[in-house]
């Protein structure tokens, strides 16, 4: 009797838990909400009286004037350069559609993060991938710091068809195997030294598969290694096998620790072709590949038009690598890509 009893009140405790979390989770997201609804509708406010009246002058004058008023009744949320952030917030999302549905989902402190970057593209394009990934603002400064959007194919457009893109993200969810995909791969937390073999590098993404997965992105979810294919009574083995969640794609990963050469298509071909007859479900997508390589060779690359055949290509850097190095390096590729375009 004791027992049941003790069954039944800690069922009971359990229960009363759930509901407690449940509902300051809701409450949380509330505050959280209307945090960012206030300082948008403070700073499109003080904007709009700004923009009344031009001068230069006016603008500093009211701000600092404020912001005296402000921090005195309301604390120092309210200084001057906070005002200055809420001013540039209404600015920089000045669609009150489109930032109402962003803060019942975003939080202040992801905001505070986003408006310093200048590139509306760029801009748009991690407010909408922290959006639908449900990124934290730890991981969205991470993306931000290891330059996801230059890492991606989407940086490498034409300015038109990545707006696009970004624009069917923000209207209709879909989401784009050029945002998902990105080159170069920062693989430095897998430890390798300067000479390995490509056993050494999958044994070292699978001992550290979750960090892996995380520099993939969000979605992916590991299947299997060395996967067999028997094709013409002789085995075929797929380094890595992943899936795509949001994609519905299986997602074929081959390593090489060299250059990229041109004969790497045919080989991936094949794999593809094999998952797409045996492995694909029926509401999938054409699995799609990536070729895991030391160096890419842009021109072969280029030439063997290898997105017509749903295969990408990535470097991976197994080193680490200076912001600025890398920011040089990922400039050079959009220029490349650019230029190429530009030729057509």
């Amino acid at each position: 009797m004791k027992n049941e009893l003790k069954n039944t009140e800690d069922i009971i405790l359990s229960d009363i838990r759930l509901i407690i979390y449940q509902t300051k989770e809701v409450v949380s997201k509330i505050i959280t909400s209307n945090v960012a609804s206030m300082y948008w509708k403070i700073g499109n406010r003080i904007n709009s009286e700004m923009l009344d009246n031009q001068r230069a002058e006016y603008g500093k004058q009211i701000v600092a004037t404020l912001s005296r008023q402000l921090t005195i009744e309301y604390g120092r949320s309210y200084e001057e350069k906070n005002l200055r952030r809420m001013i540039q917030f209404a600015n920089q999302f000045s669609d009150i559609e489109n930032v109402a549905t962003l803060w019942r989902q975003l939080s202040w402190s992801h905001f505070k993060i986003l408006i310093p970057i200048k590139d509306e593209l760029e801009r748009d394009f991690y407010t909408q991938m922290c959006r639908i990934e449900n990124w934290s603002v730890d991981t969205l400064r991470k993306k931000i710091n290891s330059l996801l959007f230059q890492r991606t194919a989407i940086s490498k457009k034409p300015e038109e068809l990545a707006k696009l893109e970004i624009q069917q993200l923000k209207s209709e969810d879909i989401l784009t195997p050029d945002l998902v995909f990105r080159d170069p791969y920062l693989l430095d937390f897998l430890g390798l030294k300067d000479v390995y073999q490509e056993k050494d590098l999958e044994k070292a993404i699978l001992r550290e598969i979750e960090q892996f997965i995380l520099e993939l992105g969000n979605g992916f979810a590991f299947l299997e290694r060395q996967k067999r294919m028997q094709i013409d009574n002789e085995d075929y083995y797929l380094d890595l096998l992943f899936y795509h969640r949001k994609l519905k794609r299986l997602v074929a990963i081959e390593l090489k620790i060299g250059k990229f050469e041109a004969s790497y298509k045919g080989q991936m071909e094949l794999y593809l072709r094999w998952l797409e007859k045996h492995e694909k479900q029926e509401d999938e997508e054409a699995p799609i590949g990536l070729i895991l390589c030391a160096e890419g060779n842009k021109e072969q690359i280029e030439l063997l038009q290898l997105d017509a055949t749903n295969i990408k290509v990535g470097e991976f850097i197994t080193q680490f690598i200076p912001n600025e190095l890398l920011k040089q390096k990922l400039h050079k590729a959009i220029q490349f890509s650019k230029s190429k375009i530009d030729r057509k």
